[in-house]
């Protein structure tokens, strides 16, 4: 079976075919941290995070100025690919909560380094009109990194999220307004929910036809308020096969053109506490390549359009 947005033997929209027919050539995100907070972490909303939060996501470099960052990324990335071109993703905690003025120091001096784009990894309620219309004339193309996690309030107030869902569909349409990329991140084996509950969240996702998702599997990650939930057998983690069925069953209800940009995770392996078997990420890729294969699934195949 084939598939329209691939030239290899993937069956669904993978990152790097986007990147390759968008810019021509390997693309890599330099990260970085900028010293954001979170209004769930600083009292604002709530305090200690997400449950799973073991204190913002991601590998960095190194402290200092934005430049600083992406002079050490850019070596990191060109020693192995000197071709590439490199993104400036803002990852650690929430990248759009500063005054605006703040924000608009730190992503001009990021599109001023010659980044063939910007990503901005954020919370749906640390948008307003005023961020979006900085990221839309910043001249050089922008992703905003949306985390949605889970369409399901009940699963959102039990991970201590700190806002819902109708805050993120409105986050999502004024993103849409200024005619931002959006790539909405989802965690699947969230506390409590089922595979349905799951496949819902895929399924309203797709409704919105984002540009890119992101499809993470839960860590319990040592320190966190979930590890001590998993250390006293009050949450379970998914197994792989289960884990590999929904994700191939969630990709068959996202639309065809929207990219796959993760389609597991990457938890450090110095603090991780389960799943293990998510060590091994070629091993997860390779399974669901094959139970795609085996079911004759692929991207999009129970998509509808409205």
């Amino acid at each position: 079976m084939s598939f329209a947005y691939s030239d290899d033997n993937k069956r669904y929209h993978t990152l790097s075919y986007h990147n390759r027919h968008i810019y021509g050539e390997r693309v890599f995100k330099a990260v970085l941290d900028c010293g954001f907070t979170c209004p769930n972490i600083d009292g604002t909303k709530g305090t200690g995070g997400c449950t799973y939060c073991g204190g913002g996501s991601g590998y960095f470099t190194s402290a200092g100025t934005v430049t600083r960052q992406l002079e050490q990324e850019k070596e990191r990335i060109s020693a192995k690919h000197p071709s590439a071109k490199i993104i400036a993703y803002f990852q650690a905690h929430t990248n759009t909560y500063a005054p605006v003025e703040r924000l608009r120091e730190l992503y001009s001096e990021a599109a001023a380094f010659g980044v063939s784009g910007i990503a901005v990894a954020t919370r749906a309620d640390c948008l307003d009109e005023e961020k979006c219309r900085l990221l839309a004339e910043l001249g050089v193309p922008v992703t905003v990194e949306l985390g949605l996690q889970t369409v399901h309030d009940t699963t959102a107030a039990r991970i201590n999220r700190c806002h819902n869902y109708e805050d993120f569909l409105g986050a999502f349409d004024l993103l849409r307004s200024f005619g931002l990329r959006i790539c909405v991140h989802i965690i699947n084996g969230l506390p409590d929910e089922t595979d349905e509950m799951m496949l819902e969240t895929a399924r309203r996702l797709g409704a919105l036809r984002p540009d890119g998702v992101k499809i993470h599997l839960l860590h319990v990650i040592r320190g966190t308020a979930l590890a001590e939930e998993f250390l006293h057998g009050e949450y379970t983690p998914l197994e792989k096969e289960r884990y590999v069925d929904i994700v191939v069953r969630q990709l068959e209800l996202l639309p065809p053109e929207t990219v796959i940009e993760r389609i597991t995770g990457d938890g450090d392996k110095e603090k991780l506490l389960a799943p293990l078997w998510s060590r091994d990420k070629i091993a997860v890729l390779g399974a669901i390549d094959k139970l795609q294969r085996q079911r004759g699934s692929v991207q999009g195949k129970f998509f509808v359009k409205k």
